[in-house]
Formats: structure tokens, sequence, C-alpha cells
């Protein structure tokens, strides 16, 4: 069990992140919350590739609610926050926020799934990285 662990990491906002409005497409910001996760991981010494080969084992998003708030646009450098709620047997649960100079800009609440790397069937998340993603 976790108690609010935080992770940040800024994000600058690239022509190719917008559509045709000129705010940042949608989908984009699913991918600011990919990197930001494994930007997370780096940060407590778990490489994804080191943990599929050597582990194992996987984690990929099982659900994501995610809630649009205010329309990002050219240029502007967000901050991606990565809040760990609880690590269960085999599930993290995470809040992700994007914002810009501390106004919300979209929210999401991301179920990350720990598999085993061969089967794709879930997989307990071994002791040791559990222990890694608690101390943040």
């Amino acid at each position: 069990m976790v108690s609010s662990l935080s992770f940040k990491w800024l994000v600058r906002i690239y022509f190719e992140d917008t559509d045709s409005g000129g705010v940042v497409y949608h989908a984009n910001y699913l991918k600011f919350m990919e990197r930001a996760r494994t930007e997370w991981l780096r940060s407590i010494k778990l490489d994804q590739a080191t943990l599929k080969k050597k582990d194992k084992i996987m984690f990929v998003v099982a659900k994501v609610d995610i809630d649009y708030k205010k329309p990002a646009r050219f240029n502007d450098e967000l901050e991606v926050e990565t809040i760990v709620n609880k690590i269960g047997a085999s599930k993290v649960s995470l809040t992700q926020n994007i914002s810009k100079n501390s106004q919300l800009y979209t929210s999401a609440k991301v179920s990350i799934a720990c598999l085993h790397s061969d089967t794709f069937k879930p997989q307990r998340i071994p002791k040791l990285i559990k222990q890694q993603m608690e101390i943040l």
C-alpha cells in the first residue's frame, strides 16, 4: 500500500502534437502520460526492457479514465505528474495530471497490470520491484 508518491516530468508541445484547431490532439495526452510513466520507472532504476528480458514481466495499461479540462497549445510546457495511489499484488493504481502553471489541463486514473511477458497472463509484481515502486 502506498500513500501518494509523486513523480513529475516536463513535456514541450510541438506543432506535430496539435490538431487543425491548434490545440493538442486528444490522443497525445495519453502519449505524454505513457512517457511520464516510463520516466518514473527509469527514475527508480526500473528499465522496462530489462524487466521483460530478465524478470519476464511487463507493465501494461489495463484501464484509463481520462478527463479533459483545458486545451494545451503549441509551445506550451506542461508538467505531467504521476501519483502512485496503490500498489496491489499485480496492479498499480495511478493518477496522472497534466498541468501548466499549476492549472490542471487533463487528469486520468490509470490502472497498470503486471503481465508475464511470454504468456501475457497476470503476474504478481515481484517483491523487490514493488519495494522500488514504493520508495519513489
